[in-house]
């Protein structure tokens, strides 16, 4: 069990607002002044303070839980939950992209919340300004994590939003001043002013980070080269006003490509691949593989009031009422992403037809209904007429199959809160052994795994994304095999009771003149999937779509077979010039008083 107990100084909390609409109008009663805080012995408390904002958010629709914001919103997966009244008017929304408005639950908070955090760092930075390196030896290196939390949490709102008022440490005053900062600045061509600005802090991050950190959970110069190549990548993908891809910059993929090459290229394997793709989905990897990059850090029974500093970012999503899980059975992955993982008889995806059968359709009886003794025992019809890549049994619960790696314990379908309208395939990357010594249950449940944010399996799959967009795809061939040949070493876990396999597992490498053609469109389409199963609902997806300008096709195609399976996507509908983003809160534009522009279609 971890157990970290974390030093949290009594003004952590200084910087709270006191409500979404008013986050930077700071005056809260009885707490100590920062005013009074200017000695060196001073600035690890505002440091830390940052670092706590990100972990002591108590709501399940953090900035930083990606299976709502990146997953839900994609082909990877359902909202899950007891119905489609559950959270429907917020997720479901955002499920089907129907309905969702500027006044929809689940966006003001992110918002709010992240610029807390931002403000902290300003906060740090401001503070630091006014020591010097002689008297705060560490000056430099704190204000470089300080940097990349900021540029991080600015860069997961421009994911969201688009368009997000820059508010840096020289922003300072009355909350009228902050009112004033734009969302978009109008005198600017297009969007490239605040990626500019958020590529510049994680350079300066990089600049002043150390490759180690002596204290575990604080970022590292690895963290910071890596977010300097994801946001020149996505700054290559250059978009008009109504978000849709009309250039790709290959000056950014080159200088991007300078930027992995430190990752992967570094002497001695500091940062490389675990053996066994689950090292990376056990509590126990905590802090604890050369594959995690950067990692938020929590806890359980640390000696805070709350019991710990839990994810409560994804606290609803664990299995309903079975093998001491609670609650509360959400995020489900669904059947088009289960599918693609089958492979065929040469052990490559099944790019084309991977979707014309699904698991959901051999559990119904003739009427329609579900077939319990078949969801019970696995569906053996189905799995054993196919090959599947072994990330399937990784990233998928299913009952009859034994869960979180533990032959003894046969995840059920009672675990399964509504599998009539959410499908029978439980998210299970996120999910913890309930054995694990880090749940905690206080009306919802909640674990203490950490967050693994950026990891070198991406690193890699970035690389060969550049490298393929830069007309160099025979030199991606070696990084996306390098993943395959992973995966496919990754089945020692997969076993049932017996010691057989759980499924048929055939995962092989790409072999150009044998099993394919290796040529610029084949790589790209190699790529996309390898990306797909690689990372399949830890919230990427939505935004590499995003990324390569193809949400509306990728999510109307998806959208016209899952209607199918599932009533409530009959009206489903992806509008492009409208979903890439997020509306702006209608909270936030109020606050704004006129200063802020509203997305497009909302």
């Amino acid at each position: 069990m971890k157990k970290y107990r974390l030093i949290i100084f009594a003004f952590a909390f200084l910087f709270a607002g006191n409500s979404c609409s008013n986050f930077l109008e700071v005056n809260p009663k009885q707490v100590l002044d920062d005013a009074l805080l200017t000695k060196p012995s001073d600035m690890e408390g505002f440091v830390t303070a940052a670092y706590a904002r990100i972990t002591d958010i108590p709501s399940w629709d953090s900035p930083f839980s990606p299976w709502w914001s990146g997953s839900l919103r994609s082909d990877d997966s359902y909202k899950g939950g007891g119905g489609t009244w559950d959270g429907g008017n917020g997720w479901g929304y955002m499920e089907t992209f129907v309905n969702l408005t500027p006044n929809g639950w689940p966006l003001d908070y992110p918002w709010y919340v992240s610029y807390q955090i931002i403000q902290r760092c300003n906060t740090a930075i401001q503070k630091m300004e006014n020591i010097s390196e002689d008297d705060y030896p560490l000056k430099s290196v704190r204000i470089g994590e300080v940097k990349f939390i900021r540029g991080f949490v600015y860069f997961r709102l421009k994911e969201f939003f688009k368009y997000v008022p820059y508010i840096d440490e020289n922003v300072v005053g009355t909350s009228a001043e902050f009112e004033a900062v734009p969302n978009k600045d109008h005198d600017q061509p297009d969007d490239m002013y605040l990626w500019e600005r958020i590529l510049n802090d994680f350079k300066d991050a990089e600049s002043r980070l150390p490759l180690v950190q002596n204290e575990k959970g604080r970022v590292n110069k690895n963290a910071a080269t890596a977010m300097v190549a994801r946001t020149l990548m996505f700054m290559a993908y250059e978009q008009d006003d109504r978000h849709q891809v009309i250039n790709i910059n290959k000056e950014r993929l080159n200088e991007a490509l300078g930027y992995l090459n430190k990752l992967t290229d570094q002497e001695g394997g500091a940062v490389d691949l675990c053996d066994d793709f689950g090292e990376n989905f056990v509590a126990e990897s905590d802090n604890n593989t050369k594959e995690s990059i950067w990692e938020i850090q929590y806890s359980i029974d640390d000696g805070s009031s709350t019991g710990g500093k839990i994810n409560r970012g994804e606290g609803l999503n664990h299995p309903w009422q079975w093998a001491g899980f609670q609650c509360c059975g959400f995020h489900h992955v669904s059947y088009t992403m289960g599918n693609a993982f089958k492979t065929g008889p040469d052990g490559l995806p099944l790019f084309d037809t991977y979707n014309d059968d699904c698991y959901g359709d051999y559990i119904k009886n003739p009427d329609g209904t579900v077939n319990t003794a078949l969801v019970e025992a696995g569906n053996r019809d189905y799995f054993e007429k196919y090959n599947f890549d072994p990330r399937f049994s990784h990233t998928a619960g299913v009952p009859g199959h034994p869960w979180k790696y533990d032959p003894d314990l046969i995840f059920e379908s009672r675990g399964i809160r509504n599998g009539a309208e959410y499908g029978y395939l439980k998210s299970l990357k996120e999910l913890p052994h309930p054995d694990c010594g880090c749940l905690l249950y206080d009306g919802w449940q909640f674990n203490s795994m950490n967050k693994r944010m950026i990891r070198y399996d991406e690193v890699l799959l970035w690389k060969a994304e550049v490298l393929i967009q830069l007309d160099r795809w025979n030199e991606s061939l070696e990084l996306i095999n390098k993943i395959r040949e992973r995966a496919a070493n990754s089945t020692s876990r997969l076993i049932m009771a017996d010691g057989t396999p759980v499924m048929n597992y055939k995962c092989e490498t790409y072999q150009p003149g044998v099993n394919c053609v290796w040529d610029k469109d084949f790589a790209w389409k190699a790529l996309q999937w390898e990306n797909r199963l690689e990372l399949a609902c830890e919230g990427r997806r939505f935004f590499d779509l995003q990324r390569w300008g193809i949400l509306e096709e990728t999510m109307n195609e998806y959208f016209s077979i899952e209607k199918n399976r599932f009533y409530w996507m009959d009206n489903a509908r992806f509008t492009a010039g409208r979903d890439e983003f997020f509306p702006i809160p209608q909270a936030q534009m109020k606050w704004a008083k006129g200063n802020y522009t509203q997305n497009p279609g909302y």
